[in-house]
């Protein structure tokens, strides 16, 4: 069985991460496909990640202290008949009827504020203000730079690395636009190809025509430029000699371990 789990948070997401797993791991043969949503701190931030909910339906969990931006997310996903849940509510409810008064509406409060902490929150932000071509000049202060087609888990991928402290950029290669010339002379940051299986690519991208009710039936999803789209992608990742990843069968977190070990080998190697 194939589960979509999206965790929206004010703050980094690691405490609905760790959440999420302790719960996760009560169940057996399931495929989880996780999706973080770190400083979700605007109704804007928020419309954008309510379109990926819609087209990977499944549990939605949060950390949310703003009651605006809580009762929009829920009532977006009563709307598409998802659960949405705050795992944290049962527990500060108890603490207020024990101690007698309100928990302190604060993003993130739980964190100490070391430096690790906020070396990844600017991971987060940094990340959230170059995803998909945004911000070239800027490329170069990057840890890794994600390239690869339209739907190729970019934009999860390059969450999950922030969240794991890695400032992450990343492009849509895109056949009749070309990027701009700084990814080709980047020396700071680990460029990495995410590619994948024509007949994947069609089937995520038909998904995602249908969740914003567009025709089906386009060149975005057309067998013939599809597949020359990926060789296209393929072919730039080996002229560059930039390392790739087939994420076909793989999640996000395990495309992202798969990073990560690429750049420990850089590290490693200098």
């Amino acid at each position: 069985m194939r589960l979509h789990v999206h965790l929206l948070s004010d703050s980094t997401g690691e405490t609905l991460e760790n959440i999420a797993k302790a719960a996760l791991a009560q169940y057996d043969d399931v495929e989880t496909i996780r999706h973080f949503w770190p400083m979700v701190r605007s109704e804007a931030h928020l419309e954008r990640i309510i379109q990926e909910i819609a087209q990977n339906p499944g549990l939605v969990l949060f950390t949310l202290v703003n009651l605006q931006t809580r009762r929009t997310l829920e009532t977006k996903c009563r709307a598409l008949g998802l659960s949405a849940v705050a795992p944290l509510d049962t527990v500060t409810d108890a603490l207020s009827g024990l101690l007698g008064q309100q928990a302190k509406a604060r993003p993130g409060r739980q964190h100490m504020l070391d430096a690790a902490y906020f070396a990844r929150v600017e991971a987060i932000q940094y990340t959230i203000a170059h995803d998909d071509g945004v911000g070239s000049e800027e490329w170069e202060e990057a840890d890794i730079v994600l390239a690869g087609v339209s739907r190729s888990s970019k934009t999860p991928t390059a969450i999950y690395l922030a969240n794991r402290g890695y400032k992450t950029a990343n492009i849509p290669i895109v056949v009749e636009v070309p990027p701009p010339p700084a990814l080709f002379t980047l020396k700071n940051p680990l460029v990495v190809g995410l590619t994948t299986s024509a007949d994947r690519l069609i089937q995520v991208r038909r998904n995602r025509l249908l969740s914003l009710n567009q025709a089906p039936e386009t060149s975005y999803v057309d067998p013939e430029a599809v597949t020359h789209e990926v060789t296209f992608a393929r072919r730039m990742f080996a002229d560059n000699g930039w390392p790739v990843i087939d994420v076909t069968r793989r999640s996000i977190e395990e495309t992202a371990a798969a990073i990560i070990a690429l750049v420990n080998d850089r590290i490693s190697n200098e």
